[in-house]
C-alpha cells in the first residue's frame, strides 16, 4: 500500500513538473508573410542597429572630423567633456529608467540628444557665438546616450534564443559601425571640393536629416512585449536593478573579484586617446578634405580591426590562457608601434595661441608624405577596435554570469566616459599638444602593464563555478 502511494505521488510530481515546465515556457505561433518578416527578431535587431547607425554612429563620424568639423576645436572639446561627464553619471541610473518606461520608449528618448547635438553645430556655423548652446547640447546628449545604450542592451540580448546571441550581436555591431563609415563618406563627398578648414552647412544638414530618421525608427519598432522568438517563446525583456541594488551589486563585484581593479587604468584610457587623435592629429594637421578622408578610413579600420581581433581571441583550438597572452602581446606591440610613429609628427606640433592666424600650413591630400600620415591614422582605428574588443573579452573571461558581467560593463562604461571627459576638458583649457600625446601614451602602456598580472592570476581555461555568481 505504501509502495502504491509512493508510486502515485511520484507520478503526480512528474505530472506537475511537466505542467510547470509548460507553464514556464509556452510556445506561441509566429506570424507569417510580410508581418512575420517585419516582426522577426532578426529584423527588429537590424532596426535597432539602424537607430544606432543614425545616432551614435553619426556622432562618431562628426567627432572623427576633429573639432566637430570646426576650425577652432575648443568648443567641440568642451562639448565632448560635457557629453562624457553626464554620460558617466546618468548611465548608472538609466537601467532603472528603462524598467519604468519600457525599452522602446527609453530608446526613443535616447535618440533626441543626438539630433539636438548635430543641430547645435549647424547653429554654430550660422551663429558663431552659439558655443554655449553646443556645450549645453553635449550635456543633454550625455543623458540621452545613457538611456539609449541601456535600452539597446536590453533589446539586443532579449530577442535572440540562447544559440543566436553571437549572431544577433554581430548583426547589431556591424550595422552600428557602418553608421560612422557612411557618415564619414557623406562628409567626404560634401567637402571634397572645399578649400576651407571647416565643414559647410550642408554637412550638418545631411547629418541632421539622417539623425532625424534615427529618432523616428523606434516609433516603427514592434512592442518588445509582443515579440516572439524564432523558437516560439515570448520575449521577456531583461530587467535592470534599482540604484540601491546596483550599488550593492557593484560592491559585491569589487569585494569578491578585486582583480578587476587591475583593469581600471585600461578602462579609463579606453576613450582618452580620441582627444589627441581627433582634435590634434586629424583636426589640427589636415585641411577639411584630408580630415574627411582620414575619418572615413578610420572607421573602416575599426570594422577590420574588430573582425581580426575577434577571430584571434575566438580560436577555440587554442587554450584560453594562451589566447589571452597572444591578444595582450598584439595590443602591447600595436600601442608602441603607433605611438613611436606618431612621435615623429607630434614633436613638431605646437598649440597655436590664435587658431585663426596660425602660420601652420594644413596638410592636404596632395601634400607630399600624406600617404604615410593617413596610413598611420588607419592604424589608429584598428588599434582602437583591438583595445575595445580585448577589454570586453577579458571581462567575459572572468565570468559567464549576466548579472556580474552587467556590473563589470557598467564599471567599464563609467570609467571610460570619465577618462574621456577629463581628456576633452584638458584639450579645451589649452593643455599642450605634447602633454596630451604623452599622457595618452603613458596611460595606454600603464594600463597594458597592469593587465598582464590580471591575466596571469585571473584568466583560466575554463570559468570556475565560484565565478558565476555575485
Amino acid at each position: 500500500m505504501a509502495t502504491e502511494d509512493a508510486r502515485k505521488a511520484s507520478l503526480d510530481e512528474k505530472s506537475s513538473g511537466k505542467e510547470a515546465e509548460v507553464a514556464q515556457d509556452p510556445v506561441f505561433e509566429r506570424p507569417t508573410g510580410l508581418k512575420g518578416f517585419y516582426a522577426h527578431p532578426r529584423t527588429q535587431v537590424a532596426m535597432l542597429g539602424f537607430v544606432c547607425f543614425m545616432c551614435p554612429g553619426l556622432f562618431n563620424a562628426l567627432n572623427g572630423l576633429g573639432g566637430g568639423g570646426q576650425l577652432d576645436s575648443k568648443t567641440s572639446a568642451n562639448a565632448n567633456s560635457a557629453v562624457y561627464a553626464t554620460f558617466a553619471f546618468f548611465a548608472f541610473f538609466a537601467g532603472s529608467i528603462n524598467n519604468k518606461l519600457g525599452s522602446r520608449a527609453t530608446l526613443l528618448l535616447g535618440t533626441f540628444g543626438y539630433a539636438l547635438y548635430v543641430g547645435s553645430y549647424l547653429a554654430l556655423n550660422i551663429h558663431p557665438n552659439a558655443g554655449g548652446f553646443v556645450i549645453g547640447a553635449g550635456a543633454v546628449l550625455g543623458i540621452s546616450a545613457g538611456l539609449l545604450w541601456a535600452a539597446q542592451g536590453s533589446l539586443m540580448l532579449a530577442y535572440p534564443t540562447e544559440d543566436q546571441k553571437g549572431q544577433f550581436i554581430s548583426i547589431f555591431w556591424t550595422i552600428f559601425n557602418l553608421g560612422a563609415v557612411i557618415g564619414a563618406a557623406v562628409s567626404l563627398g560634401l567637402n571634397f571640393n572645399s578649400d576651407g578648414n571647416s565643414v559647410g552647412n550642408g554637412t550638418y544638414i545631411a547629418f541632421l536629416i539622417l539623425t532625424g530618421i534615427g529618432v523616428a525608427i523606434p516609433l516603427l519598432m514592434i512592442d518588445p512585449a509582443k515579440m516572439v522568438r524564432t523558437d516560439g517563446t515570448r520575449v521577456t525583456t531583461s530587467r535592470h536593478p534599482s540604484w540601491k541594488s546596483e550599488l550593492y551589486g557593484l560592491y559585491l563585484v569589487l569585494r569578491n573579484d578585486p582583480w578587476i581593479f587591475l583593469l581600471v587604468p585600461m578602462f579609463f584610457a579606453s576613450n582618452w586617446f580620441y582627444t589627441w587623435q581627433f582634435n590634434v592629429y586629424n583636426g589640427y594637421m589636415f585641411d577639411i578634405k584630408a580630415r574627411s578622408l582620414n575619418n572615413f578610413l578610420y572607421w573602416i579600420a575599426q570594422i577590420i580591426g574588430s573582425i581580426i581581433m575577434g577571430f584571434i581571441l575566438d580560436q577555440k583550438k587554442i587554450r584560453r590562457t594562451t589566447r589571452a597572452y597572444v591578444g595582450w602581446a598584439i595590443l602591447f606591440v600595436a600601442v608602441w608601434f603607433i605611438h613611436i610613429w606618431s612621435f615623429f609628427y607630434q614633436k613638431d606640433l605646437v598649440r597655436p595661441a590664435d587658431p585663426e592666424n596660425d602660420p601652420f600650413v594644413k596638410i592636404s591630400i596632395h601634400t607630399p608624405g600624406y600617404a604615410a600620415k593617413i596610413i598611420l591614422y588607419f592604424f589608429f582605428g584598428m588599434v582602437d577596435a583591438i583595445w575595445q574588443i580585448t577589454a570586453y573579452w577579458l571581462m567575459g573571461a572572468m565570468s559567464n554570469d549576466p548579472a556580474k558581467l552587467a556590473h563589470m560593463s557598467g564599471i567599464y562604461k563609467a570609467l571610460q566616459s570619465a577618462g574621456a571627459a577629463v581628456a576633452w576638458r584638458a584639450d579645451a583649457v589649452g593643455v599642450s599638444y605634447s602633454s596630451l600625446f604623452i599622457s595618452t601614451w603613458v596611460l595606454l602602456i600603464g594600463g597594458m602593464i597592469l593587465v598582464l598580472p590580471m591575466i596571469y592570476l585571473r584568466v583560466k581555461d575554463h570559468t570556475e563555478p565560484e565565478d558565476e555568481t555575485l
